[in-house]
């Protein structure tokens, strides 16, 4: 049960995490609408290594048992 429950404390972790990433690539896209290319790549790989704290929460879950 308490895999379970860092499971899920690590996806709204990440949920969150990704949420705030894509607040803060639109309001920079919105100040500096010449990087925008730059910020998105730089958003899309922060946003996947956020997202990856959710794999490793469910393998750690499936030894920590």
């Amino acid at each position: 049960m308490t895999g379970n429950i860092a499971v899920g404390l690590a996806a709204l972790g990440s949920a969150v995490g990704v949420g705030i990433i894509g607040m803060k690539a639109a309001e920079a896209t919105g100040r500096n609408p010449g990087a925008a290319g730059a910020i998105r790549n730089q958003a899309i790989i922060f946003a996947a290594l956020a997202e990856g704290v959710v794999f490793i929460a469910i393998f750690l879950s499936k030894f920590a048992g």
